[in-house]
């Protein structure tokens, strides 16, 4: 009898690239990893039709939960593990500027301020082929 040994990750973006494509509600928004390096982090949602609002337009909540995502990644980006595999966004705010209509976007999350605990997030959301910016999060997320 063989027994499987799960290895704990060893630095925060290993554990990111573990998590995500584990994460019930990232699959449910169709999101993958691109990039993760020290404080921050690239993902990408493709568009697809049961994420939009009316006609092709990307819905507000489907973005709102990029941005989430964006503040997480970034906490988590780089060589720090905490001892607890846990965390949470604390606080999060979210400025809608132009609308993505059937369009795949980016996620561009950077850690602005890192504490023992406490991370400090911003979170740009850009059209993949365009660049066009479509929001702005900023948010607070505890690790550990």
């Amino acid at each position: 009898m063989s027994e499987t040994t799960i290895q704990a990750p060893t630095t925060g973006s290993e554990a990111m690239r573990l998590f995500l494509p584990q994460s019930p509600f990232v699959q449910h928004l169709g999101i993958e990893l691109v990039d993760i390096g020290d404080d921050h982090a690239r993902l990408r949602m493709p568009f697809r039709e049961n994420l939009v609002t009316v006609g092709e337009m990307v819905h507000g909540g489907a973005l709102a939960g990029c941005i989430d995502i964006g503040i997480m990644a970034a906490a988590w980006a780089g060589p720090r593990v905490p001892e607890k595999l846990r965390g949470v966004t604390v606080s999060m705010s979210i400025q809608f500027l132009e609308p993505a209509f059937a369009a795949d976007v980016d996620i561009v999350g950077t850690r602005v301020r890192q504490g023992r605990r406490l991370s400090s997030c911003s979170v740009d959301i850009v059209t993949t082929a365009g660049g066009t910016l479509v929001a702005r999060g900023m948010g607070t997320y505890q690790v550990g």
